[in-house]
């Protein structure tokens, strides 16, 4: 194990987009057992820090890994696709007409379960593109399309969280 492996050579399993999520997780645990800062106190402050460094690795690649839009994300990079959502927004027509329709229902839902019901319907469509992700990244290894799936799917998280905060307002 070093430092500079990769998130997936760090917890020995294979690079792909579907994964054992239990098996990611006893692998963290494992990981994090060997590294806690704890388990280097008698040897001193220079090892602990050492270990720390490792431990935060551990959890930032922990924290990718088990999240299937950061997952994908990195997928793609280190296949050499920069996602660069902040530079590249480009979506296709059809795209942003759905985003601009959910978006529009969001402003005129009036009930909580008109905001409940558009919840449903951008889960749904968050499901079907990670779905459709895992052939990309895992069966097609289409680096491209993935990288386009990945920023569309951020526009959708961001919308998501939108709904989800109207959703808490409505029901407080």
């Amino acid at each position: 194990m070093r430092i500079d492996d990769n998130d997936f050579e760090l917890f020995g399993i294979e690079a792909s987009f579907s994964l054992d999520r239990a098996r990611l997780d006893a692998r963290w645990k494992a990981l994090q057992g060997e590294v806690h800062p704890d388990r280097f106190v008698a040897e001193g402050a220079a090892a602990q820090r050492v270990a720390m460094q490792w431990a935060i690795r551990v959890n930032e690649a922990y924290r990718r890994l088990k999240d299937p839009l950061q997952r994908a994300a990195y997928l793609c990079e280190l296949n050499g696709q920069a996602i660069g959502a902040e530079n590249n927004t480009a979506m296709p027509a059809a795209f942003l007409m759905q985003q601009m329709a959910w978006r529009e229902s969001l402003d005129e839902a009036r009930t909580l379960a008109a905001v409940e019901g558009l919840a449903d319907q951008v889960a749904a469509r968050q499901r079907t593109l990670l779905d459709e992700m895992a052939v990309l990244i895992d069966e097609r290894h289409d680096w491209p399309a993935a990288t386009a799936q990945v920023r569309a799917l951020m526009f959708i998280t961001r919308f998501s969280q939108d709904v989800d905060r109207r959703l808490d307002a409505d029901g407080a």
